[in-house]
Order: C-alpha cells, then sequence, then structure tokens
C-alpha cells in the first residue's frame, strides 16, 4: 500500500485519495493513470522540448538541444520549424475536435428540420432569434423552422465557405478591434475545415519552414476553433436550452448505492439529453430490477452539460473517472467522445460495469457498441438504459465503496443568465459590472479553465490559483474539467464566497444573490460549461470590453489552463492570446526546445495581439504573476481611488512595477 505522503501528491480532492487507497488495498487486476504515469518515467525530453520530428519517414529525427549537432533534422528542418510544425498540428487538432462537435450538433438540429428526428425540439427560441439576427438574418414573421433552416445555412456556410470573407461566428463576435488586428496580421479564416487542412498541408514535409508564418497560420486555424467553439454552444443552447441558475451536488458521493447508477463522459450533449428524457420514464423498470430508480451522473464536459442545464450531479474530471468504476456501484458508463480514457475497457472487466459506446469516432476494445443516430434517439436511449438495468443485477456488494463527500454547487451562468442577474441591480446590465471594476469592488477576472494533468497534483494547481484570485476581489469564470474541480471543492456555493472571496468581490456578490432572491451570496466561481462553451467566455469579455469603449487587450482580465492537458487547450489557449488575453499554463508545451518559438509566444504576441503566454509550473508563482497583471492593467486604465496605491493583500507596488514589463518576473505588461 502506497505512503499516505504519496497519496497526498497524486490529489487533493478527498474522494479521489480515498478511491485511490481502495485500489491499492484491492487485488484489481488494473491501473490507474498515476501507476502508468509512473511506469512511463523517465519521460522523453526531445519530446518534451518538441523537437521530435515524426512527420516524414525519414526520421525520427532529433535536434540537439545544447546548440551541438544534430542541428537539422535529415531533409533540412531546425528545432524552430520542428518545434512551430508540431505546435501548429495541436492547434488543428484541437480546432477539428471542437469544431466537428458543433457540425455534430448542427447535424442533428438539421435532422429535426427534416422531420427526421422527432426526439428533439427547439427548447430556446429566445436564443434561436437572437443567434439568427446577430449573424443577419431577419427573424420577422418567420417561424421556428423556417429560421432553424436559415440559420443551420449559415452554419454550414462557415464549414465550407469559398468566397474569400470572414468567418459569420467571427465577423460577428469579435470587437472591432480585434477584426482590424487579425485581418492586418492576415489571421481571419473563412472556412473552419480549410483553416485545419491548410495547417496539415503547410506542415507537411518539404512545404513551410518558417516559424513565423507557420505560427501565424496556427493562429488563423485557433480563430476558426473560436467560430467552431460558439456554433456549439448557439445551437445546443438553441437546442437543449440556454443554461440558468441551478443548485445540485458535486463528487463521487452523488453515487447512490440503492440506485442504478449511469456515468455520461465524453462532450457531446446529443445522446445524454435524451438518456435523460428516457431514464426518467424507465424508473418502474429499474424498480422492478430490485433498485429505487436511476441515478445518472456525469463525467467530464458531458457532465458539464447535464451539470448546467438539468442539474445532473457531477461526479467526477479526467483525471479520476476510473475510479467511478472502482466504487463497484457504476453501472453503466457511456461514453461518446473526448478525454475518454482508453483504459475505461480494462477497468470495466474488472467489475459489472458495462462499457456503451456511442460514436463510431471513439470504440474500445470489449465495449457493447450502440451506435446513436438522432432518427432513432429514443429506441437507441432505451436499448442503453435496459444494459444497465441489466448490469445492476450483477452487482458484487461486498465490494462496494462509495467516498461520503459531496458539495453542493451552483452552476448555469450563461450570459444571458449572467444579464438576467446584473438587471435586477441596474438598467444597463454590463455597466454595473463596470462600475464595480471601476470602484475596484472586483478587480478584473480570470477564465480559469482546461483539464488535468497527471504530471501535476490532481486538482491543486486548479485550486490554488483560483483561492488566490477571488481572495484578491478576481471574480473567476471556468469551463471544462477545471470548473470540475472547483465544483467538486464546494468553490461554487455561497460558503465559498464568505470563506475565500475578498471584501470586494464578496459585497458584490453578496449584493447580486440577494438581488436576485436568493437567500444567500453568489459563488465566488461562476461555471460557464463545457470546454466547448469557452465562447461565452469571450462573449462576456467582449460585451464588457464594449460597454468600457476599450478591447479585451485593455480589460483587466487573465485566463489560465493550470493543468493543460489536451490539444484543445492548446488550441484555446491560442484564441485566447490572439483576442488579447494574458493567458497562463502551468504544465509547459512542447516548444522549449526552441527559445525564437517561446519568445514569440511570451513577447512577440503581445506586441501584436496584446495577449501573451506565461509558462509558470509553479500554482502559488503563477498565482502571484497573475495578479499583478490584473493590476498593471488597472494601473494603466487609471481606474480605482488612488492608481498610486495598491489594494491587494500580500502584494506590494514593487511587485508590479519594479522591473521592466518585457523582463520582468511578475508577469507585468509594458505600461
Amino acid at each position: 500500500m502506497a505512503k499516505e505522503s504519496e497519496m497526498k501528491q497524486k490529489s487533493v480532492d478527498p474522494a479521489t485519495l480515498e478511491m485511490l487507497e481502495v485500489v491499492c488495498d484491492s487485488d484489481v487486476d488494473a491501473t490507474t493513470i498515476w501507476d502508468r504515469y509512473e511506469r512511463m518515467q523517465p519521460q522523453c525530453r526531445f519530446g518534451e522540448l518538441g523537437i521530435c520530428c515524426t512527420i516524414c519517414l525519414q526520421g525520427p529525427c532529433r535536434i540537439n538541444p545544447f546548440g551541438k549537432e544534430p542541428s537539422r533534422g535529415v531533409c533540412g528542418a531546425t528545432a524552430y520549424t520542428i518545434v512551430s510544425r508540431n505546435l501548429i498540428r495541436k492547434i488543428a487538432a484541437g480546432c477539428a475536435a471542437h469544431s466537428d462537435h458543433g457540425r455534430h450538433v448542427a447535424h442533428t438540429m438539421k435532422a429535426l428540420v427534416d422531420g427526421k428526428a422527432d426526439a428533439y425540439s427547439i427548447k430556446d427560441e429566445d436564443k434561436l432569434r437572437a443567434v439568427s439576427q446577430r449573424v443577419g438574418i431577419d427573424v420577422d414573421g418567420k417561424d421556428t423552422m423556417e429560421l432553424t433552416k436559415e440559420l443551420l445555412g449559415k452554419v454550414f456556410e462557415d464549414y465550407s465557405r469559398v468566397e474569400h470573407e470572414p468567418l459569420t461566428w467571427l465577423r460577428t463576435t469579435l470587437t472591432p478591434k480585434r477584426m482590424e488586428i487579425a485581418d492586418r496580421c492576415d489571421v481571419l479564416p473563412n472556412n473552419i475545415d480549410a483553416a485545419i487542412v491548410e495547417v496539415m498541408h503547410r506542415t507537411h514535409i518539404g512545404v513551410d519552414a518558417d516559424p513565423v508564418p507557420l505560427i501565424f497560420n496556427g493562429i488563423k486555424c485557433s480563430l476558426a476553433d473560436l467560430a467552431g467553439e460558439h456554433i456549439s454552444t448557439d445551437l445546443s443552447d438553441i437546442l437543449f436550452g440556454t443554461p440558468m441558475l441551478t443548485f445540485t451536488e458535486s463528487n463521487l458521493g452523488v453515487l447512490k448505492k440503492e440506485s442504478i447508477n449511469i456515468a455520461m463522459n465524453g462532450h457531446n450533449p446529443v445522446l445524454s439529453e435524451i438518456i435523460c428524457d428516457v431514464a426518467e420514464e424507465m424508473t418502474d423498470a429499474a424498480k422492478e430490477a430490485g433498485a429505487d430508480g436511476i441515478n445518472i451522473v456525469g463525467i467530464c464536459c458531458t457532465g458539464n452539460e447535464l451539470l448546467m442545464r438539468r442539474g445532473i450531479p457531477i461526479a467526477t474530471n479526467f483525471a479520476s473517472q476510473e475510479l467511478a468504476i472502482m466504487t463497484g456501484v457504476l453501472d453503466a458508463m457511456i461514453i461518446d467522445y473526448q478525454c475518454i480514457m482508453p483504459s475505461l475497457g480494462m477497468w470495466t472487466r474488472c467489475f459489472h460495469t458495462r462499457l456503451i459506446s456511442t460514436s463510431d469516432l471513439c470504440r474500445q476494445a470489449g465495449d457493447t457498441h450502440i451506435e446513436f443516430n438522432p432518427s432513432s434517439a429514443r429506441e437507441d436511449a432505451k436499448r442503453i438504459v435496459l444494459l444497465a438495468i441489466e448490469a445492476y443485477k450483477d452487482r458484487n456488494e461486498k465490494i462496494i465503496h462509495i467516498p461520503d463527500v459531496k458539495e453542493s454547487t451552483c452552476v448555469g451562468f450563461s450570459t444571458e443568465q449572467i444579464e438576467e442577474i446584473l438587471s435586477k441591480v441596474s438598467d444597463d446590465p454590463y455597466q454595473y459590472l463596470a462600475d464595480k471594476v471601476k470602484e475596484g469592488k472586483i478587480q478584473g477576472f480570470g477564465a480559469l479553465v482546461g483539464c488535468n494533468n497527471v504530471k501535476t497534483c490532481h486538482d491543486l494547481n486548479h485550486l490554488t490559483i483560483a483561492k488566490e484570485l477571488i481572495k484578491n476581489d478576481i471574480l473567476v469564470i471556468a469551463t471544462g474539467c477545471a470548473a470540475g474541480a472547483y465544483a467538486r471543492a464546494g468553490l461554487m456555493s455561497s460558503k465559498a464566497t464568505k470563506e475565500f472571496a475578498g471584501e470586494g468581490l464578496k459585497e458584490v456578490l453578496t449584493e447580486l444573490g440577494e438581488k436576485f432572491g436568493l437567500d444567500d451570496a453568489l459563488p465566488p466561481i461562476w461555471h460557464m460549461g463545457s470546454c466547448v462553451d469557452n465562447s461565452r467566455i469571450h462573449d462576456f469579455a467582449t460585451m464588457l470590453a464594449n460597454k468600457m469603449g476599450i478591447d479585451i487587450k485593455d480589460l483587466p482580465v487573465i485566463a489560465s489552463a493550470p493543468e493543460d492537458m489536451s490539444e484543445k487547450a492548446v488550441v484555446i489557449g491560442t484564441w485566447l492570446v490572439a483576442t488579447g488575453w494574458p493567458t497562463h499554463v502551468g504544465v509547459l508545451p512542447f516548444i522549449h526546445g526552441s527559445p525564437l518559438v517561446v519568445e514569440i509566444a511570451e513577447n512577440t504576441a503581445r506586441d501584436v495581439f496584446g495577449g501573451y503566454f506565461v509558462f509558470e509550473e509553479d500554482p502559488n508563482e503563477a498565482a502571484r504573476r497573475l495578479v499583478n497583471i490584473v493590476k498593471n492593467r488597472r494601473w494603466r486604465l487609471g481606474i480605482g481611488e488612488d492608481k498610486e496605491t495598491i489594494y491587494w493583500s500580500g502584494y506590494t507596488k514593487e511587485d508590479v512595477f519594479a522591473e521592466k514589463p518585457e523582463v520582468a518576473a511578475d508577469g507585468g505588461e509594458e505600461e
């Protein structure tokens, strides 16, 4: 059995630690992600530096990181060429994942319009009309299906446009200043699919070897990703409902011993929404099997989708998804795609749990595959739920272990819900926020996003940075597995506001909560959805910037992926930088084999776009640097009672302004 100190280094989540001890004491023939990481040591340093190339079959080519030979690959590619190519290929893969998600939702909506998907309906007609108007469609006199069909035409055009004009979902959502900068830098895509193809073509052997156009091409693809994410969010809200304030619970304690437990894992709500509908109708079948009902829980971003729309509890995030099976009460894990560990099949073979795949994009050895189609959605869902009911009968009562750990959670902060909350205190909602920023009650905003990375202590970076930001009156907006970490740690509750928020932030959140009719304060971290819903963060910042008459690059905002892991995180970070956000990453990307590429990411990007990357592995140091960036941006705006006074506890003026910003260790910006 592992020592207690070793366990604590793996995670800070009590439920995860408890289940890891159960794993150690069991004879289950399966490994966790932490075991596999330890067995992978030492990891390849060439790969970590990004100076290993496998693009053609003459390699793998590895560049000497100390300036000696070999300094070029077989084809003649240098370190900066190899690093740049590897980087933007990750951007393209992330864009493909997000935009294909949006395409899937769009095709489901098209099946509804064509009369081939009667399990679905348009649940938010107001959002349908608002989005249609935003993209230039005349909504007067048009019924719901007519308008939906016309909107889908705009959607599919952004995936396939031939004409050289910017994507509609960029042109209608970016600030005028952002459009101007992107146009000047020639990074405005006209076609989402073509942006991905161009990266793959440009990085083929014998094509582009110059790091500058390579990276700018990656930025272009990242903006296509922003459009794809926005399409995904808009259409999901129209089809399934725009999230509104919801109260629920989170962590492994939401599993129920007496119920049939079904976990929805992945990223796409097209399947999970229908599973929830059908499960409500199959309570009698569950009781006939001996259970008291059906309990659906979420994992990863499918979990976030269900959490914010239906109040379905979220059980785990990416790193701890295997441990849900280890509880012995999970009867079925239903997967769609993205961030699903290939080890799940190994784990379910050790238990009674059925692993049910539903997309031909994501199969696992030993799974039960039920292809989910919009035209037969309800029938497919019933087959899936029946498999879970049958599995319940095979439970081994002797090995059940559910951690008694769950936290109260308040979610559902769509931009529409935020406006409604703010409207209770002001006729001009975003002016209220702008005033609170100018007064210093809210010092700024932090977008905390991204997944888990086993190179860090599970959830530690997320929690460390979030607590430091809210202590310093920086309101946090979160998505993805980062949001899942905060929910499971109890940071999305009024209790967290009282315990962790600075006095100014606490005052604002208390006022908003009371005016909205709650008995208590709003939470200090606002859950905005799944990782594809980062477009909500973009919209939130854009509306605030427009209200204040400035660009996002001037707002007191920062972004952070404290435990970045996937290619989706790479592309999200890239468009955040391109739209003006200082963006921290807590796990070093594979670019440090080229000082030139690092220089572009940290400094050149600041000069061109106003946003830039902050690479810092220590979460305490990262938090300090992020707070200082917010302070510096406020100083540049000249806002606060006295811009010579520092209002943050534990920080001094010297922290921000002692050194020139381009070399400052604190991550400060140009004055």
